[in-house]
């Protein structure tokens, strides 16, 4: 007897990232992985083969068979293959950014809202298990600097270094800061493709807290940090060795914590400690979870880890952090 839980995922785009979408719905439980979509029809049926799924031949012909689909073409394509989707009565799991403009982001949302479906879209990072382990801690962030290097690669370069690596961080951001952007400035340039590939931002919140954003896909090596300061507390985050790191000013007391350094902080105030933290890591996939996620979303149980509207909030800072760039060059 079916299971009624089961639902049935599909996935438009199988190149280098779909292909991973396809890899774990094939492996997931309670999931119908019902094949995929891709113009490269030679790549199609290579993965379909590959996963033991359906290589469709066209896009309404596996749009039909979806209860969910994984939108992962490359962003130029995001809005028109989604809203097939959406107007079809799909769920939607858009690969970030959401799309190339807060025009066509504006669109996916009317049409989802209009059909009654979901957007979810893949900023990944916000599942990295090093960010995840300080769910537990109070945080109130007054200054964030964040680096994100990579190689060149020519994947990706079909949009600026904005939307292509820092949007990572601007998301990462707006999650941890909860505050309207108050002003951007921003700087970068041109070095090897036709768009930016070096970008510079600093986001001032209403709050006050200041955001300091260095991205950039000519790097020798891969960097990505981040780190986080608050009043008696900084964190420091690498996202690709999957370590955090704590320091934290406290009054001197006796704790099984490992403590740096105990110093009075003027004649009249008590000795203070700055304790060092190091939170455990949990060994998670991250891609996976967010497909589960996405799947517990259509059956009704949960709600998207990152929704439609959470990617247009994204899109809108970098295309403003784009723009000043763009103006700033010209």
């Amino acid at each position: 007897m079916p299971n009624p839980n089961t639902i049935s995922i599909g996935v438009i785009g199988v190149g280098h990232l779909g292909q991973h979408h396809a890899r774990h719905l094939s492996q997931l439980s309670n999931i119908n992985f019902i094949g995929v979509y891709d113009n490269n029809k030679h790549r199609c049926n290579e993965i379909a083969q590959k996963f033991s799924t359906t290589a469709f031949t066209d896009l309404p012909g596996i749009i039909d068979c979806a209860d969910g689909l994984c939108v992962v073409t490359p962003t130029l394509s995001h809005a028109a293959v989604a809203a097939e989707c959406i107007k079809s009565g799909k769920h939607v799991f858009i690969e970030k950014p959401i799309t190339q403009s807060i025009e066509e982001a504006d669109m996916l949302l009317a049409l989802a809202d209009k059909n009654k479906v979901s957007i979810q879209v893949g900023h990944i990072e916000r599942l990295n298990p090093a960010l995840l382990s300080l769910q537990k801690y109070n945080l109130n962030p007054k200054f964030i600097e964040v680096q994100r290097l990579a190689p060149y690669t020519t994947r990706g370069t079909d949009v600026p270094v904005v939307l292509d690596l820092m949007i990572h961080d601007i998301d990462i951001i707006l999650s941890l800061v909860r505050s309207p952007v108050e002003n951007i400035l921003a700087s970068g340039l041109s070095i090897i493709t036709n768009s930016v590939d070096i970008a510079h931002a600093r986001i001032r919140f209403e709050n006050g807290t200041v955001a300091s954003m260095l991205s950039s896909r000519i790097a020798k090596d891969k960097v990505r940090k981040v780190k986080v300061f608050q009043k008696d507390f900084y964190v420091t985050i690498d996202f690709l060795l999957g370590l955090t790191e704590i320091y934290r000013v406290q009054d001197a007391k006796n704790e099984d914590l490992e403590v740096l350094m105990a110093v009075p902080l003027d004649e009249t105030d008590l000795n203070k400690q700055i304790v060092y933290e190091k939170p455990p890591i949990a060994e998670i996939d991250a891609l996976k979870m967010e497909l589960e996620n996405f799947a517990n979303v259509i059956r009704g149980n949960e709600k998207p880890i990152v929704d439609g509207s959470a990617g247009r909030a994204a899109l809108e800072v970098a295309t403003q952090i784009h723009d000043l760039i763009i103006e700033d060059l010209h």
